[in-house]
């Protein structure tokens, strides 16, 4: 059991993690399209609709064979396969990764209530049926340390294909947003989230700029004072008011309440 912790350990060692080749620039709602490849950790997260694989959710490869998303994005009924090095889904661009995935492989928080999103614990893990191939487009997102949490206001940017306005079309292009974090003090007042809020999950965004539909169980992406992206949060919900409502900020699981949970499936899998 020890050894597969060295190894997991050795593998994000030697790949490194959260240093995209291509570096960000600075639709998510009111978003922008991202620079090609530039958020390299970032996954779609796609499920057989009858007749084709469609993109549900978002998520981010944190180790070369497992795969970071929400626990709402998961149903026992579905059949799954992880797109990595994606952009722009409308064609193939030559360096998308499609890995299948067997739901044996899906472990959703043991905690997660379905019908209960704001209790919290909305984690889960893929392990994907093989090992990514790690290049230049492909590359592990950091797992931010424990019990890690930022100030408020601390820059961080939202990634994923959701949809572009409230009800609106998912677009093509991956789509990033600048996404300030909003301290847990503020998103708990009373005509903000109010004690819905737990502590084990971190608000960013507001009123302008907001994860929608689609961007589930993708990142918030914060960069370290070294200069690497740290995976913070994994978007879980909205508002029923709207993706961008007013004091309403975009509601993410923070993953570095997580660790222990994370490293305890890896470890024993």
């Amino acid at each position: 059991m020890l050894g597969l912790v060295i190894t997991f350990l050795l593998a994000t060692g030697a790949y490194g993690c959260g240093v995209p080749t291509y570096s960000p620039h600075s639709r998510v709602v009111n978003g922008e399209d991202a620079t090609a490849h530039s958020w390299p950790w970032q996954v779609s997260l796609q499920y057989f609709n009858g007749q084709v694989f469609a993109h549900t959710c978002g998520g981010s490869l944190i180790a070369p064979n497992w795969v970071m998303t929400a626990a709402h994005c998961i149903s026992s009924s579905r059949q799954y396969q992880v797109v990595l090095g994606e952009h722009d889904r409308s064609v193939s661009e030559g360096g998308e990764q499609i890995i299948p995935v067997t739901n044996e492989d899906i472990f959703v928080h043991e905690k997660w209530i379905s019908i209960c999103a704001a209790c919290g614990n909305d984690i889960a893990l893929i392990k994907l049926s093989r090992p990514a191939l790690l290049n230049d487009q492909v590359e592990l997102g950091c797992v931010p340390p424990a019990g890690q949490i930022l100030p408020n206001d601390y820059p961080c940017y939202i990634t994923g294909w959701g949809r572009l306005t409230t009800g609106g079309n998912l677009p093509d292009i991956l789509q990033q947003a600048l996404m300030p974090v909003v301290d847990h003090k503020t998103c708990t007042q009373r005509d903000w989230w109010g004690p819905s809020i737990k502590t084990t999950m971190v608000c960013a965004g507001g009123d302008i700029r907001a994860g929608c539909n689609g961007d589930s169980g993708g990142p918030l992406n914060c960069r370290a004072a070294d200069g690497t992206w740290h995976v913070h949060g994994i978007a879980s919900f909205v508002s029923g008011l709207g993706c961008n409502a007013l004091k309403k900020p975009t509601v993410f699981t923070r993953v570095s309440a997580f660790n222990d949970w994370i490293d305890n499936i890896i470890r024993n899998n």
